[in-house]
């Protein structure tokens, strides 16, 4: 047989060299085996982990408001003086110079002069907030967000400043916050990861799968990425039709015993445990994916409620419809981005030449699925347990990007971002911007206070979710932030 299969002939395989003494940890994996040996070696590594940090034993820290959440990452930089930050001034100011606010913090140093939003405002519901008519669906929902118009980024380019948002840094290769939250919070579905990304059908982020990286955390927190351009969720998940059950289980068993040894050859090393675990994993995600991405189980009436029916927003609308699938089946963290492609045609938020024609076509693909997610989660009163967030990595200038043009450049020194569900209040407005939306004036908000506000959420302290990495105890909030109290219920 060995001849058949040259792995085989590995030393350890045809015992010509012993393995290393067998701890507990190992004769478990060994006579456990499978799902049993992988369900032991996961609460091994949890003990062994409470040994080493004590606060981790008791995660979450605290009674969580809510029990997962979702994120939709508007890439590119969305205005929020276009959107959700009415500024009157500007069109007091419009085609005036921009003067008081400093240096220009353009991506591409072309100062403009001042432009008013060439969007209309309204208010709308109980709270009255101003929402452009742009996003006339997420319109209606204001009475259930919380509005942040004092964000602030460390960088007006998009690599940077996505990763920040996603992990807290600027430079690539730290843990996302999806990979803080599995490594914290764990799963509630042992069928499906904790983590799982919806890119957008269109491209993939500034970064690429960097931005849902594990970093320096176990692999098996990375996220878990969906191929949402194709009905096949996850590649090679299905089992080929010319390969026989019996072909196949011998397949599997050879694979095991290989990647089990291998294991036991190479103590301590969290690739190799995150690869076993993830052939574990995929096994039973062979049945669970597929139910959890079958949206065409739903009613006509929940796809025409997300956009499925409307080439603007079906590509989208069917990653929220999704998303919401996922949650109900247990995954802890659903991070949806929407825009991708920065190279040309540019997909995403990026409105240096046109704002109207940019914008325009963004938000015709964004704002019903998403306003249909919100509103969804709150008829199944999921709303009450989930926190849903949607945020951008920067907002866009008050002036235009070159005299006499119709674009916004980047601007990360005030923009909006919003929160709702679970433990956030509703229809309420934290910190504002500017009499032009330039600076963050009343109660400025960064990054570090966005994920230290989440994290205390979903039940964990950001000063106590911590890892030791290089002789540092590493967190998502680095040494800064502190938790927007003022945004809870």
């Amino acid at each position: 047989m060995s001849g058949n299969f040259p792995e085989l002939n590995h030393p350890i395989l045809q015992g010509r060299i012993n393995p290393p003494a067998m701890s507990r940890r190992h004769f478990l994996w060994e006579t456990g085996g499978g799902f049993g040996g992988i369900a032991l070696a996961w609460m091994l590594s949890r003990e062994a982990r409470a040994a080493q940090d004590p606060s981790s034993a008791t995660m979450p820290h605290f009674p969580p408001r809510a029990k997962r959440a979702v994120q939709i990452f508007c890439l590119g930089g969305v205005s929020h003086i276009d959107t959700f930050d009415f500024k009157p001034d500007l069109a007091k100011h419009h085609g005036q110079k921009l003067v008081g606010k400093g240096e220009n913090k353009g991506f591409f140093g072309q100062p403009g002069l001042i432009m008013k939003s060439p969007f209309r405002f309204h208010q709308h519901g109980r709270s009255g907030h101003w929402v452009s008519d742009l996003l006339p669906h997420l319109a209606e929902c204001v009475d259930d967000v919380a509005f942040i118009h004092s964000m602030t980024a460390k960088s007006n380019n998009h690599s940077p400043a996505t990763f920040q948002m996603n992990s807290g840094f600027t430079m690539n290769g730290f843990p996302s916050m999806g990979a803080w939250l599995s490594y914290g919070l764990g799963t509630e579905n042992e069928n499906l990861p904790a983590y799982v990304v919806l890119p957008d059908p269109r491209g993939l982020p500034a970064g690429g799968s960097i931005n849902w990286t594990a970093g320096f955390l176990p692999a098996s927190h990375q996220g878990v990425a969906f191929r949402t351009a194709s009905t096949e969720p996850i590649v090679n998940l299905n089992t080929p039709a010319n390969v026989s059950l019996t072909e196949r289980t011998a397949e599997l068993k050879l694979l095991q015993r290989m990647n089990r040894n291998f294991a036991l050859a190479n103590p301590g090393d969290t690739a190799i445990a995150a690869r076993v675990r993830a052939y574990e994993l995929a096994a039973q995600m062979q049945t669970s994916v597929p139910d959890a991405a079958n949206i065409d189980a739903e009613s006509q009436a929940t796809k025409h409620m997300y956009g499925l029916d409307r080439k603007p927003t079906a590509g989208f609308g069917r990653n929220c419809l999704m998303a919401r699938r996922l949650l109900e089946q247990g995954v802890r963290f659903v991070q949806l981005f929407n825009g991708g492609a920065f190279g040309s045609p540019r997909i995403n938020w990026d409105a240096h030449e046109d704002v109207v024609k940019n914008h325009g076509k963004m938000a015709a693909g964004m704002d019903q699925p998403v306003a249909a997610l919100i509103l969804d989660l709150k008829q199944r009163g999921m709303l009450d347990d989930t926190l849903f967030i949607w945020c951008t990595e920067f907002g866009r200038g008050p002036a235009t990007q070159g005299i006499g043009k119709p674009g916004r450049d980047h601007h990360p020194d005030a923009f909006t971002c919003f929160l709702a569900g679970a433990g956030v209040k509703k229809g309420f407005s934290y910190g504002a911007s500017d009499e032009v939306g330039y600076f963050a004036e009343e109660n400025p908000c960064t990054i570090y206070d966005f994920h230290a506000t989440i994290l205390a959420l979903l039940g964990l302290d950001h000063t106590k979710l911590t890892f030791y990495h290089n002789g540092i105890n590493r967190r998502l909030t680095d040494v800064h932030g502190r938790v927007v109290h003022d945004l809870m219920t």
